[in-house]
This record gives C-alpha cells, structure tokens and sequence, in this order.
C-alpha cells in the first residue's frame, strides 16, 4: 500500500493514479478515500493525476487516539503534498473535507495550490454559535454521537436515508448503500465520533478571506445534512470571486446520485 508517516507517527494511507496536473481529494465523514472512485477514474482517464487519501482514523489509515482536529488534519494534508511532491495542485474536498482543504490553505499558503473545489463542504460554519443562530443546533450533533456509541452500524445504516435524500425521491443502489456502510464501518469509532466535534465546532469563517485560488463551490439545495443556505451559500459569498453552482433538489451525497454531472464540472474547471 502507498502510505505516508505523519508527524506524530500515525501512518496515513492514499491511492494515486494517472499523471498528469495533480488533484487531491479530501473526503466526507464517515467514508474514506473510496468514496472518490468515480471521480479519479474519470479524471485520470482524461490526462489527470488523482490522489485521495484515508484520513487518520479512516479506512486503511492508522487509528491513533488523539488528532482528530482540522488543523491536525490541515499539516497531515500539507505532510502528504510535500512527500509527493505536488504542485500546482487543485484540492478537492467533501463535506467535512472542505474544511481541511479550506484551514490547508489558511495555515500553509497556496504556493503549491492551483485551485479549490468545496463540495457539499462544512465551511464557513456549520454548528449554531452564539453569532451564528442559524447554524445546525447542537442537540443535533449530540444525538448523532449518542446513536454512534450506542449502535454505531445501525446508525450509519439508517442515514444513508437522509445522506442520498432516499426520503426525497433520489435513487441509488443497494450496493452503493451496502458499500458506504462497509466504508463507515472501516474507521475508529473514536475518530468517527470525534469528527462529529470537529465538523460541527470548528469556525472556518476566519479560513475564507485567507483562500485566495480560483474556488468552484458545489451545493445540493436538497442536502438534508449540510444545509446549503447556511454552508455552502455563504462559504461563496465569502470566498473571493468564487464560482456557485447548485445542484437542483440533489442531496448530500451528490457525488453517488449526480456522478456525471459532478465529473463534467470537476473537469470544466480543471481545464478553465
């Protein structure tokens, strides 16, 4: 397997294929790096070299106690930029790998960046604080880790319903749904609970006005999880002539029910 060691000693591993200008994905919570399958063997097939990595806790990755924060999750992305060498790279993230795609820049530059594509992504903010009420309220996030801790399977199970809007018309597999749980159920439940805090408490607000590469920002306003009107609008309005498209009635998991009209625009924007 292709790894790298992070600072702290935790081995972190990442698929890289293809050659070509280099795009790095960050993925959602709870999945890891498979989740981008279809997107890298599109690209890759088009002249693009695609990596994707399992973040610590995820997937193939190691499963350390303690680092599930972004700014942890920001140097091990910066870690795996420099041991391969990237430049020019155009960073990919997904839910709650927006955010660590969004604090990379804001605590290691853009030197080696080209550009910045937010998906379904957590930023600016995405949990309830006092100056921002109309963020998701707390409560909802207790209630997910409390169903993590007391049957974690079941849990992930019952939201792939609202993850794929299944309750809103949308259509996927039961091999998709039977993969994203097999995917989920691959990570540390410390690391998978733990992300709960770090996605719904984290403030990028700070991170937006330090992002400064052309940025493509993709929202479904059908997502039952991000809410587009408080995350992804507002991370486009903040963000420096960024560039909004919005997914008409499509979910969280757009990336699954949207796939070709996801990696149309990847590419449209790769090749701007």
């Amino acid at each position: 397997m292709s790894t790298f060691v992070a600072k702290d000693g935790t081995q972190i591993y990442f698929k890289d294929w293809g050659s070509g200008k280099p795009v790095l994905f960050s993925h959602g919570w709870p999945l890891d790096a498979d989740m981008w399958e279809y997107q890298m063997q599109y690209l890759s097939s088009r002249g693009f070299r695609t990596i994707a990595f399992d973040r610590r806790g995820f997937g193939r990755s190691d499963q350390p106690w303690t680092g599930n924060d972004y700014n942890t999750f920001a140097d091990d992305i910066a870690q795996l930029i420099e041991h391969l060498d990237l430049q020019d790279v155009i960073l990919v993230g997904f839910s709650m790998g927006g955010g660590d795609v969004a604090r990379y820049i804001a605590r290691h530059g853009s030197a080696r960046v080209a550009g910045l594509v937010l998906l379904g992504a957590v930023t600016p903010i995405f949990g309830q604080k006092p100056d921002y009420p109309q963020g998701v309220p707390a409560d909802v996030f207790d209630g997910i880790k409390a169903g993590l801790l007391k049957d974690r399977a079941q849990f992930i199970s019952d939201f792939n319903t609202p993850f794929f809007g299944l309750n809103k018309g949308q259509e996927v597999s039961e091999g998709v749904l039977t993969q994203t749980l097999q995917i989920a159920l691959l990570a540390s439940l410390k690391s998978t609970v733990d992300c709960v805090t770090a996605f719904s408490e984290t403030d990028f607000r700070p991170d937006m006005a330090r992002i400064d590469v052309p940025t493509l920002v993709i929202h479904g306003d059908g997502d039952q999880v991000v809410p587009f009107e408080t995350t992804g609008k507002v991370a486009a309005e903040m963000i420096k002539g960024a560039d909004l498209k919005v997914y008409k009635d499509a979910p969280h998991g757009f990336a699954a029910t949207h796939t070709q009209q996801l990696n149309e625009d990847l590419l449209a924007f790769l090749n701007r």
